[in-house]
């Protein structure tokens, strides 16, 4: 479980990409397979993590030209990055375990250059699955993983995520199920049946991309 959470590329965000990543940072890297994924998908000259656990970290430096290892909830270390100096930047299932995400995000906004991309992932407290507990069981327990993972700080909703990808001044570019249910999963049928409104339902994770637009808004 810890290798996999740790270890996990995640390809769902390739779509989503900015054409141009030269330079990325990955907030919560683990041994660094999300940007060893990127790094074969776009022509990447400087990539960054940061990493509270020393060994995942230390696997994270094969693939990262460099790693700040800390709780970056309780340090900085956006001092060391110029801004709007970064074509993308990942935080991908760590928000929600922060007391202050919007603060977060609010830090990492400025580091975005124009045209580049801030990609969130956090998991839909909205899930059908977790409704049907709490409604019919009363069930609000925590567990060592998924939406009520015990050490998840914060619970988002689509809106809710989008507020907080976009609470730094970047511009929200979409908003989609992380993880969509392919053939032949029944939800498949109900999301597409439905025109995509039981999407809030299906959804255990929402993947929203925010972006600095290439070119600045005329007064």
């Amino acid at each position: 479980m810890t290798n996999r959470y740790y270890n996990t590329a995640r390809r769902e965000i390739l779509p989503v990409l900015p054409a141009k990543v030269a330079r990325l940072l990955d907030l919560g890297c683990g041994m660094g397979a999300t940007v060893a994924l990127v790094k074969k998908a776009r022509n990447v000259e400087w990539a960054a993590g940061v990493e509270i656990d020393a060994g995942a970290a230390d696997a994270a430096r094969e693939v990262c030209d460099r790693v700040w290892v800390l709780d970056a909830g309780r340090e900085r270390f956006e001092a060391d990055i110029p801004e709007a100096s970064l074509d993308l930047v990942l935080a991908l299932d760590i928000l929600e375990h922060l007391a202050d995400p919007w603060g977060m995000v609010k830090r990492l906004s400025p580091l975005v250059a124009r045209g580049g991309r801030l990609i969130i992932s956090v998991p839909n407290i909205r899930n059908w699955k977790f409704l049907w507990h709490l409604a019919a069981h009363g069930d609000f327990h925590y567990a060592d993983a998924g939406i009520l993972d015990r050490t998840h700080l914060r619970f988002f909703v689509k809106a809710t995520a989008i507020e907080l990808a976009t609470c730094g001044g970047l511009a929200l570019v979409c908003a989609t199920n992380a993880q969509p249910p392919r053939w032949p999963d029944i939800r498949m049928l109900l999301g597409k049946a439905s025109g995509g409104r039981l999407d809030a339902l299906i959804a255990k994770q929402w993947l929203i991309v925010a972006e600095r637009p290439a070119e600045a808004r005329s007064q």
